[in-house]
């Protein structure tokens, strides 16, 4: 299980495309979608004709079965063009992760054959108003009848939450359990009680869909429970440590942008009869935000290995989580400062840059809740 720095030839064929894609039909319009706050149908429907958006799935239903490292490394390519717009496959990965986890042959089936075959979007459900990085907190019931279970309950802040067809929902059978109590279930958007809330007005990723869903009296038959009764903590923790590279790896997306921006304009702007690119101070900046992403992109390809190589990966997970948020707001905001007047300005895409870059360090758990889980790990006997 040697750790290799080459890309295999399979990797370099899906990264070529997805490069392609984003300069093609990314990049020309971010702008676009991201001042109207507009979700990007148009763009996300070749998604999924060209299987970006499905990266995973079993391969006989149109599935793209990509390993963990493949994943993240196109989650970087994605989120170089947009952070907003790849916040949109990075939902239907972390929505798939639970499927994957959890699902028996059947739910599979059903989940992917949507997702993969009809180009529809899925969405995670766990996060409500009162419940956000405790997840142990939820309080969406679910209530045993018959051969069915019936859900009620509003979760806030879902990615792809008004636009998605089928949710992954958690779910509390006995809320005096705590955890022990959780339940994941497979939901479609067309069932009797399924309703959207309120559409999110954010501060950046804008052309990202983050809404309420909200469940009344929603009939979920048994066969969609997703998982034991009782294992739907176990599930979404297991959720997050596949997830956690996704989200590093789109830190160092839009960490990679904003470095090749300020480099570009530091050539090129002229202050002091030269460019500031030969002033040591713009220099160092810049060396000390290529140090940051490198390491960050390190540490993001060494925690996918881990994942597809079966190796416990709750720690490095959360570590690479927590430095690439955190270096994402550090680097755009360097650049910005490079930039000075002109990356403060709108007409520039660094200042969205650095607006998407802010929601790495809250979504997911935040950057103070891994830096929980890395003490905890580092503390166990």
């Amino acid at each position: 299980m040697a750790f290799g720095f080459s890309p295999t030839q399979d990797q370099i064929s899906v990264l070529q495309m997805v490069r392609r894609f984003v300069e093609n039909e990314i990049v020309p319009v971010r702008a676009y979608y991201d001042e109207r706050e507009e979700f990007p149908w148009p763009v996300i429907k070749k998604m999924a004709q060209t299987g970006i958006l499905c990266m995973a799935g079993p391969e006989e239903i149109s599935g793209y079965p990509w390993d963990h490292l493949t994943r993240a490394m196109a989650m970087e390519e994605l989120a170089r063009g947009c952070g907003g717009i790849a916040t949109t496959p990075m939902a239907n990965l972390l929505a798939c992760e639970a499927v994957e986890i959890a699902g028996n042959p059947e739910q599979i089936e059903w989940w992917f054959t949507g997702l993969c075959q009809n180009g529809e979007l899925g969405a995670y459900c766990v996060t409500e108003p009162n419940a956000g990085s405790d997840v142990a907190s939820i309080s969406t019931s679910a209530r045993k009848d018959g051969n069915h279970y019936i859900i009620n309950g509003t979760k806030c802040f879902i990615s792809n939450g008004s636009v998605a067809s089928k949710y992954v929902v958690l779910a509390t059978l006995d809320k005096s359990k705590g955890h022990k109590g959780h339940t994941f279930f497979l939901v479609d958007r067309n069932w009797e009680g399924v309703s959207i809330g309120k559409r999110e007005k954010k501060m950046g990723n804008r052309a990202a869909d983050t809404a309420e869903v909200i469940f009344e009296n929603v009939k979920v038959p048994e066969s969609y429970r997703l998982g034991a009764e009782g294992e739907g903590f176990k599930i979404a923790m297991r959720t997050f440590v596949g997830s956690r590279p996704i989200i590093a790896a789109m830190g160092v997306g839009i960490g990679q942008f904003a470095l090749d921006t300020a480099r570009d304009y530091a050539r090129e702007r002229y202050q002091f009869g030269g460019p500031i690119a030969n002033l040591q101070g713009i220099q160092f900046m810049l060396a000390d935000m290529d140090i940051r992403i490198e390491s960050a992109r390190l540490l993001y390809q060494k925690a996918a290995w881990m994942l597809d190589n079966g190796l416990n990966a709750v720690r490095l997970s959360a570590i690479a989580k927590c430095y690439s948020a955190d270096m994402a707001q550090r680097v755009t905001s360097d650049a910005v400062q490079i930039l000075g007047g002109y990356g403060y300005m709108r007409d520039y895409p660094l200042e969205k840059a650095m607006r998407d870059a802010k929601l790495l360090q809250i979504v997911e758990g935040t950057s103070q809740i891994q830096r929980v889980i890395i003490a905890r790990e580092l503390l166990k006997d």
